[in-house]
């Protein structure tokens, strides 16, 4: 057992390349043998914090070989978010399974972009945190300008919205509740208490203090809400409801939906959530929430239970959400491990 737990360690950080890997734990898992990518990067919500706990659980919990990616800062090799343009290790996307990707405003090369595009045209799953609805943001003359945020250029499949309309459902419309001082609670949507993502998961238990994102509704396709934000009057999961008209109606805060990238050979499933700073990760409840969307993202949804491990693998402390909040000096090395 030791043996082999070191033996995983030291796959982690072996090659030093500018990302984690955190082996799949246990060949009787149910996502043993199926590999997820990561991609973190956003200036505010510390995607750097979450993205790694989150990889840790799937592959401690669940036997998923994760994969997480950063924003580095090619001079130091250190995570910085605030680098918007440089997101080393895309290629892991060639034989992966499921990309989760929280960044935000990614000005990323050609050569980068070009793994993320590859991904979509064979219509492989993908889940998206909080910022991913405006993921990328890029001049129009960039080979990719159609995954921009609110592109609506010559390429007509990809206008309204880009990447966060086309692929996730919505790009970024707006904050709804009151940032930094509204939380967010979970309220089951009608109709979604059967889905297999909502497994184990009561009405109102998703809270997080991040607020609710504006959407414009219905949402589009075949998009199914899952979960409606309810805007509380307060960053506590015991304050009440915001009164007056906001909740009028509740803004849906997750949604599953399908997509099929221009030129893609495959339609591939996709479940989003405005939600999804690393301060969200306390909440059990979201925690579940992300992983039940996981197991059913690559088509594994018989196999979620509601007893399923969600438990933080490890110490974390995430950061307060903040522009330039992100911890200084860091590298993905320091990072490897359960720790």
């Amino acid at each position: 057992m030791l043996k082999g737990l070191m033996l995983g360690l030291a796959a982690m950080v072996l090659g030093g390349d500018p990302w984690v890997v955190y082996p799949g734990q246990g060949a009787d898992k149910a996502g043993a043998g199926k590999k997820i990518v990561l991609v973190s990067g956003d200036e505010e919500y510390r995607s750097e914090e979450a993205l790694p706990q989150l990889g840790r659980m799937l592959a401690r919990h669940h036997g998923f070989q994760c994969v997480v990616l950063f924003a580095i800062d090619p001079k130091t090799g250190e995570i910085n978010p605030n680098v918007n343009n440089n997101i080393p290790g895309l290629e892991n996307l060639a034989d992966a399974d499921l990309m989760i990707i929280a960044t935000r405003f990614r000005d990323l090369p050609p050569q980068q972009m070009a793994h993320i595009d590859a991904f979509l045209k064979l219509g492989k799953p993908v889940i998206g945190l909080r910022t991913a609805t405006h993921a990328f943001n890029m001049g129009k003359d960039h080979p990719y300008a159609r995954y921009g945020n609110g592109y609506n250029g010559p390429d007509k499949a990809w206008a309204d919205g880009g990447f966060g309309r086309m692929v996730l459902g919505e790009k970024w419309i707006s904050h709804h509740g009151d940032h930094g001082s509204q939380a967010t609670r979970g309220r089951t949507a009608p109709g979604a208490d059967e889905h297999p993502i909502l497994i184990g998961i009561k009405d109102g238990a998703v809270f997080g203090p991040t607020d609710v994102y504006g959407v414009r509704l219905p949402l589009p396709g075949d998009s199914r809400p899952l979960l409606l934000g309810e805007v509380v009057a307060g960053m506590k999961a015991g304050d009440p409801p915001l009164a007056g008209k906001r909740n009028e109606p509740m803004m849906p805060v997750a949604w599953s939906k399908t997509y099929q990238a221009p030129g893609g050979t495959a339609k591939g499933r996709v479940f989003n959530t405005t939600m999804g700073a690393s301060q969200d990760m306390e909440n059990e409840a979201f925690r579940r929430l992300l992983v039940n969307a996981t197991y059913w993202a690559v088509g594994l949804e018989g196999k979620i239970t509601p007893a399923a491990e969600v438990g933080i693998v490890g110490k974390f402390k995430p950061t307060r959400f903040s522009f330039n909040g992100y911890t200084k000096g860091v590298k993905p090395a320091d990072l490897a491990g359960w720790e």
